[in-house]
């Protein structure tokens, strides 16, 4: 089981800083060569403009002078790509240092990706706990470049993992902490992508049948496009022939212009009766298969990697293929795709009717797909699972204080101590939880804005975090496998003719659902049943929280009531009544968000009232 307190790197935010520097300043100079480079270009351009302005003007320049400055035109064509390649990987490697330096500073609310497209109302915590959205616990963790690497992360913290994955992630976890060039290079590699491949419809395509058999007409058409390119000479030669450039004889004209006709009649006769088949194969990998070049880079840095942890071994073993490496085969199916773009040009439909371009394209596609498409879902799955565990241990080298939980099987426990919010900023007011059988549930009383509900929040984010394999913010934290609950943030709703107290006894028949499967429930109901009057709501809560204990979960209830408080010793499971104070202190009011046993004794609704100036 996972050790508290593991050693981490040095202080993150001294290692941030120096890095962060020393990628701005040589950000600063691959731009000062391109500029240079750019104009050194433009100088031998204008070199060679004046010399072909020479050689037509009859000054006696040779010719071949002007080959010089042209090649080193181009020459400076592929430096500058490089420079800009460069340029733009230090740019995104400031982006992520800066990026990470505002995690360090609480200031990274508003940055990066919020996740919302993985929000989904009826879950029975993600709006609750804050998972997505902006200024969420998805936002906070990822610094995902694919696709399937967010979608791996936003299905972690949606659904708890069983403890033998838990334990194997926080494996991963602590090597990758460590490994700070590699989680650079992951964050930084090609261009954004993360809305180009389409990690299902990439996997289904590679899985499909095949659209083109591989049959005979494979070498016809070979044969077919010999036949295209010289008949393609051969109406070259008869149009110049026709401008007095080259002598042909009657008969050899008319046998060319012969074999231009019956080539664009065969050739054109093959590519209709293959039209359908064509444009099966064309549409589905376009759909399928675009900005491959950053999934390549992406394995191409696994592939290099060197893991001890069984998981990232497991992992990078799943890359492994006969043949070429899976980051060679991906990019050898995007310059497919390149090709396969190409097919609209002008020139190219010319040429592609006597080459039969498309029929050798579609063939070509279809047998990388016969060879290398069964792996796809195997190496996107890896490349999501990476960048997931990578963006949480980033999360573990940037928090050095915190602890990876310990997974027991006994019966539902969640026993933390000294546990904080891992979004809060270092000032978080720490607190002791013990949900250990007795007692069963923790009834919270309190005044308002004393921090119960934050308080349920901490408890909930951080039993996602541990069941995802994640480390808390905690001195430690012993849990058992828990499926999470949680009432907290709920909206009426005019569209459906909802109102808030509806929601949330709905939202309660679903947690008393839950707690009734195989995996105990751990919930959390702030102020509950607050929507209803006092009668109904101490009849019903008690039946309430009373069904949920009989059912074997454990949790916290919120309330204003103190009359609900009551519960707690009514519950034959065993109960207790916990609640966080608030003191007046020159004429304002102040809380300490500590935790203390019993029952809250005051109210400040009437000091706040006060504070605001209402006369009360």
């Amino acid at each position: 089981m996972a050790a508290a307190h593991d050693p981490v790197p040095d202080e993150p935010y001294t290692v941030y800083t120096n890095r962060l520097n020393a990628r701005r300043a040589a950000h600063t100079t691959e731009v000062r060569r391109h500029q240079q480079t750019g104009t050194l270009r433009l100088l031998t351009l204008g070199v060679a403009g004046a010399l072909g302005v020479a050689i037509l003007g009859g000054l006696g320049v040779s010719g071949w002078w002007l080959l010089a400055p042209l090649a080193v035109v181009v020459v400076l064509g592929f430096v500058l790509d490089r420079l800009e390649t460069r340029r733009d990987r230090l740019a995104r490697a400031t982006a992520f240092y800066e990026r990470a330096i505002t995690r360090l500073d609480g200031r990274w609310a508003g940055t990066g990706d919020t996740g919302a497209r993985f929000l989904d109302e009826r879950h029975l915590y993600a709006r609750d706990l804050d998972l997505f959205g902006d200024g969420s616990l998805f936002q906070f963790l990822t610094h995902a470049r694919t696709r399937m690497g967010e979608e791996t992360l936003a299905a972690w913290l949606l659904a708890p993992a069983d403890p033998e994955t838990v334990v194997a992630r926080q494996d991963a976890v602590r090597e990758l902490a460590s490994k700070l060039d590699l989680r650079e290079d992951l964050a930084v590699l090609g261009e954004d992508a993360s809305t180009g491949v389409r990690p299902d419809a990439l996997a289904a395509w590679g899985e499909q049948r095949e659209l083109l058999p591989a049959t005979g007409f494979r070498w016809a058409a070979r044969i077919l496009s010999v036949f295209g390119v010289l008949s393609l000479g051969g109406g070259v030669t008869v149009a110049l022939a026709a401008g007095g450039s080259v002598a042909l004889t009657d008969g050899l004209a008319t046998a060319l212009r012969a074999a231009f006709l019956l080539t664009l009649v065969g050739n054109g006769t093959a590519i209709w009766r293959l039209r359908h088949s064509l444009g099966r194969i064309f549409g589905a990998v376009t759909a399928a298969a675009q900005d491959l070049n950053l999934l390549a880079g992406v394995l191409r840095r696994l592939e290099d990697e060197s893991f001890r942890s069984p998981r990232l071994v497991a992992l990078q073993t799943a890359l492994e293929v006969d043949g070429d490496p899976p980051s060679h085969q991906l990019a050898r199916l995007g310059r497919l795709m390149e090709y396969v773009d190409s097919r609209h040009n002008f020139f190219a439909r010319i040429l592609g009717l006597f080459l039969l371009w498309d029929v050798h394209l579609a063939y070509a596609v279809e047998a990388w797909r016969r060879t290398s498409g069964a792996g796809l879902r195997r190496w996107l799955d890896a490349v999501g699972e990476m960048e997931a565990l990578s963006s949480i241990a980033s999360f573990r080298y940037e928090r050095p204080g915190t602890v990876f939980p310990t997974l027991v099987s006994d019966t539902p426990v969640f026993d933390a101590t000294d546990l904080a919010h891992p979004l809060l900023d270092q000032r978080a007011v720490a607190n002791d939880v013990s949900l250990a059988g007795t007692p069963q549930v923790l009834v919270v009383s309190g005044s308002n804005m004393s921090g119960k509900s934050t308080f349920l929040r901490t408890v909930g984010v951080s039993a996602v975090l541990a069941q995802a394999g994640a480390p808390v913010r905690a001195r430690a934290l012993r849990l058992s496998t828990l499926g999470v609950g949680a009432s907290i943030r709920l909206l009426d709703s005019l569209q459906d003719g909802t109102s808030r107290f509806y929601a949330e006894i709905m939202r309660l028949r679903q947690i008393m659902d839950a707690a009734g499967e195989r995996r105990p429930v751990l919930f959390l109901i702030d102020e509950l049943l607050h929507g209803t009057n006092s009668h109904d709501r101490r009849v019903g809560a008690a039946a309430i929280v009373g069904g949920l204990a009989d059912r074997g979960a454990i949790g916290l209830v919120t309330t204003h009531d103190l009359a609900l408080t009551e519960i707690a010793d009514t519950l034959a499971t065993g109960g207790a009544n916990v609640h966080f104070a608030d003191h007046l202190e020159n004429g304002r009011l102040r809380f300490d968000y500590r935790m203390r046993p019993g029952v809250v004794e005051k109210s400040n609704a009437v000091e706040l009232m006060r504070s605001v100036g209402l006369d009360v």
